[in-house]
């Protein structure tokens, strides 16, 4: 408990030297700049209070819980007691397929848990008038970063570039982007970012590192990040396919009415 509670401050007095600046800046701002007094002061001192204890309980839930499920399940489902030996190469990256399997479905997970996914969720549907489904855009995205996770961890094992998927990834954005619906396009490229946020990130760096320092032959320093870059990247490609697919359904049912 004196452990926890040593560490508790100490990374509250971080959270507050890091906050401080923004908190400046707002003050200079309000006062000096517009002149105007904070509004509802209390309220606003009380908000506050709230985000310094809750980012400091967030960052304490990272160091204790999150990072280290991701490298301990990465070692695990890694051991080769647990996938054996193999015999060629081929056979030697089937042999992680619980590793890939595993990135999938948490990928999934804390996609769908994500809360900034589930704010962009809310507007989409709010502003396209019930057009765009907030479970239907979550479960999109979802999909594209589960299998960003497989196909990244599937890269950390076969020790393959960085580069060649992330280009290839973007060509397929850009192919797609000149014939999608424009008014879905930049959804699509926010649906990127927001994969990337408080539940997604700590599990997926620490997923990626703790496989690379697993899987013989594989840097860490090298190998073990860009998971994050291949969650960004492919959820922009399956919004872009929705949006395709439900324009071409559009178009055949328009088509199947004007027939009759």
């Amino acid at each position: 408990m004196a452990g926890f509670l040593m560490d508790f401050v100490l990374v509250l007095l971080y959270t507050l030297r890091d906050i401080l600046p923004i908190l400046l800046l707002i003050i200079f701002f309000q006062l000096v700049v517009l002149k105007q007094p904070v509004p509802h002061l209390k309220r606003v001192i009380q908000g506050g209070i709230y985000v310094v204890v809750g980012l400091t309980l967030f960052l304490v839930g990272l160091e204790k819980a999150l990072f280290p499920v991701g490298k301990i399940m990465a070692s695990q489902l890694s051991d080769p007691v647990f996938i054996g030996n193999s015999e060629n190469e081929l056979s030697f990256w089937w042999s992680y397929y619980w590793i890939y399997i595993f990135a999938a479905l948490i990928g999934f997970t804390t996609t769908i848990a994500e809360p900034s996914l589930i704010a962009v969720a809310i507007k989409a549907s709010e502003v396209s008038a019930g057009t765009i489904s907030q479970w239907g855009f979550r479960v999109t995205v979802a999909l594209g970063v589960a299998f960003a996770l497989a196909l990244g961890t599937f890269r950390i094992v076969t020790g393959t570039p960085l580069y060649i998927y992330i280009i290839a990834g973007y060509i397929v954005v850009v192919i797609q982007t000149i014939f999608a619906p424009r008014k879905l396009i930049a959804l699509a490229y926010d649906s990127g970012g927001v994969t990337t946020s408080t539940v997604t990130v700590p599990l997926v760096a620490a997923l990626g590192l703790g496989l690379s320092s697993a899987v013989p032959g594989r840097n860490p320093a090298v190998d073990g990040f860009g998971l994050i870059a291949f969650a960004s990247l492919f959820p922009i490609i399956t919004v872009l396919g929705y949006a395709q697919v439900v324009e071409l359904k559009t178009r055949l049912l328009k088509n199947k009415n004007r027939e009759r």
